[in-house]
């Protein structure tokens, strides 16, 4: 019998690796940018056609590679950062496994052009699924430049699990905010099918976060700061008035390296509890420089995941950190410059001797006095009081009027609530401490929650708008500009269709800002600019790629926003229709969550506690 094992071709074992460290465009888009920033690019540009299926290119202005090391570069654990294992406990650079380049050219076709600044001229390098089709001597500009064409090409399952352009795009913006927050002093363009929609130039931390995600942010930053001997902490956290129920910012650094840590996000939560409400989320913005040995960031592919020695100690560091900024940003009041109205309140003067105040009257003031004869023409009333009762005697209506009142109003004779519509002797329904309606059913007493109710309406309502595209826009009088991040311009176009068939009208004004045109005829009172934001926030939460579930997700944050909510009074007509509406509903005793809108309390239940 021969032998069954073998050694697998390099071909298979890099698609293999592919598997691990490029799942989708924005995988590329992440390694090819964080090459360029280890090669000390001080410019980088991102072209992507396509949301990166037909290209995506990385062009930077770095040290660039000779054509020995841009071969190299393409072989399987080939890499620049590690000599020894010592290497492994103090990386200060983002790739170092060597497996980006080969795995990104073992599933697409990749072009490299490189040169470095001594070199008179530059390499070519063509590979397409890992077979290397052209290698020459070409002139080109000083650093690198990196075009992967075609994704997946060679492997259609992976191709066929690729989601919609859209999501695929919101993916690739994603892994650019990662980068630009952590590289403020690096200028970033990028490029959409020709067409330039982002440039971020040289800035600080603080204007960074702005120019990705709008002016509106820069007021709600509270800066923290702490340097310890186990490390450093810096960076912003938002307002707790601005924290929000859906989606929200919030980013660990640590060593200029983006990460997911759970653990630390429970710290930065706690500190805020006091705050907010349970079920809002704080926007924040952290940094942590701690010493390489400390950490290890070899545990997971894409090195989001990271292990910290002394991971107990800082997570009481940070969460010390951010309640003390939390504190001093309390602690000083804010200054009202509107003092045009306010009374003038004298200094108090210990030298000067206060009177005793004194009370003013004139004995001779009869308010019965006509003011026509009187001496006290200013003070008595301006009408003759006696006119009020002429023709008192004659009017014999109103003695019978009060005689009726008195005798039948309190207590009416009995039988004749027989003439009255029971409506008005014991109402339909009733409102329980503003949050409840009840009303009576033959197994029992029925209890609608107002609130959810109005939801279960309103998403029926909404979402046949948008499918059948009926919403009627209003108009505004004063244009609200939106400015949105990057991320959240990005997630826009998706959900474009559903907002305008909800009447929503939205003009592009460019730099990620629009100008909201009209709004639907049914919204009163409430802030567009918050409503289109939550719904923006609710699709880049759920990432869902079917158009029936966006277009439910929007429709259910809607009727969230512009419901009625607990705690307002509620007339007899408007408690009347809530019911009607509601049991016209294919399903009313749930929301679209899942929640319970109805419950009966039976008869049985009723009796039990009476007894």
């Amino acid at each position: 019998m021969s032998d069954i094992i073998h050694l697998l071709p390099d071909s298979i074992a890099n698609q293999i690796a592919a598997g691990e460290v490029i799942q989708r465009p924005a995988s590329v888009v992440k390694e090819l940018v964080e090459n360029a920033l280890d090669a000390g690019a001080k410019h980088i540009r991102i072209s992507i056609k396509d949301a990166g299926r037909t290209l995506i290119q990385v062009i930077d202005d770095g040290k660039g590679m000779s054509a020995t090391d841009a071969r190299m570069a393409f072989e399987r654990h080939a890499t620049s950062k590690i000599k020894s294992v010592d290497d492994l406990f103090a990386l200060t650079t983002m790739g170092f496994r060597g497996e980006a380049l080969p795995s990104i050219a073992a599933i697409s076709q990749v072009e490299v052009k490189s040169r470095r600044e001594e070199d008179e001229l530059g390499t070519l390098i063509v590979i397409s699924g890992s077979k290397l089709e052209k290698q020459e001597i070409i002139s080109s500009a000083a650093g690198t430049s990196i075009s992967v064409k075609n994704i997946f090409f060679n492997v259609p399952a992976r191709r066929k699990f690729l989601k919609s352009n859209e999501t695929e795009r919101r993916n690739i913006f994603t892994e650019i905010e990662r980068i630009v927050l952590v590289n403020p002093d690096i200028e970033f363009t990028l490029i959409e099918n020709d067409l330039e929609t982002l440039h971020l130039p040289k800035a600080g931390l603080r204007q960074r976060i702005v120019q990705l995600e709008g002016k509106n942010v820069n007021h709600q930053l509270i800066e923290i700061e702490e340097e310890t001997t186990l490390g450093k902490i810096h960076g912003y956290v938002a307002r707790p008035e601005f924290a929000k129920k859906g989606r929200v910012s919030q980013f660990f650094f640590v060593n200029n390296r983006y990460i997911r840590h759970p653990y630390f996000h429970r710290a930065v939560i706690s500190s805020f509890e006091p705050l907010i409400a349970a079920n809002e989320k704080p926007s924040y913005y952290i940094y942590l420089q701690v010493n390489p040995d400390t950490i290890d960031v070899n545990i997971h592919p894409t090195k989001t995941e990271v292990k910290f020695e002394n991971e107990q100690a800082l997570w009481q560091i940070l969460m010390v950190t951010v309640k003390e900024s939390l504190g001093k940003f309390n602690a000083i009041p804010t200054i009202d410059f509107d003092t045009d109205d306010a009374p003038d309140i004298p200094l108090f003067d210990p030298s000067r001797s206060s009177s005793m105040p004194r009370v003013s009257l004139d004995p001779n003031y009869n308010p019965f006095r006509n003011p026509h004869t009187g001496a006290h023409q200013s003070s008595a009333p301006a009408f003759e009081w006696e006119q009020l009762y002429k023709g008192f005697e004659n009017e014999k209506e109103l003695s019978s009027g009060m005689e009726g009142n008195i005798d039948g109003t309190l207590f009416k004779p009995a039988g004749t609530e027989q003439n009255l519509p029971e409506t008005e002797l014991f109402p339909e329904h009733y409102q329980f401490k503003q949050k409840y309606i009840l009303t009576s059913v033959k197994s029992g007493l029925m209890v609608i929650d107002q609130h959810k109710a109005h939801v279960r309406i309103l998403f029926d309502k909404y979402l046949e708008q948008i499918k059948n595209k009926r919403g009627v826009s209003q108009r505004v009088l004063f244009p609200e500009v939106l400015d949105l991040s990057a991320s959240e311009a990005a997630a826009l176009p998706s959900i474009m269709e559903d907002l305008e068939a909800l009447g929503f009208e939205l003009s592009n004004l460019g730099n990620h800002s629009f100008a909201v045109q009209g709004v639907p005829s049914e919204i009163e009172n409430a802030d567009p600019s918050l409503l289109i934001r939550f719904m923006i926030g609710k699709s880049l939460e759920t990432g869902s790629d079917v158009k029936a579930d966006i277009q439910e997700s929007i429709a259910l944050s809607l009727a969230k926003l512009t419901s009625i909510p607990h705690g307002r009074t509620l007339t007899s007509e408007e408690m009347l229709l809530i019911v009607s509406q509601l049991f016209a509903s294919r399903t009313p005793t749930y929301t679209p969550d899942g929640q319970t809108v109805v419950t009966v309390i039976s008869d049985a239940d009723i009796e039990k506690k009476m007894l």
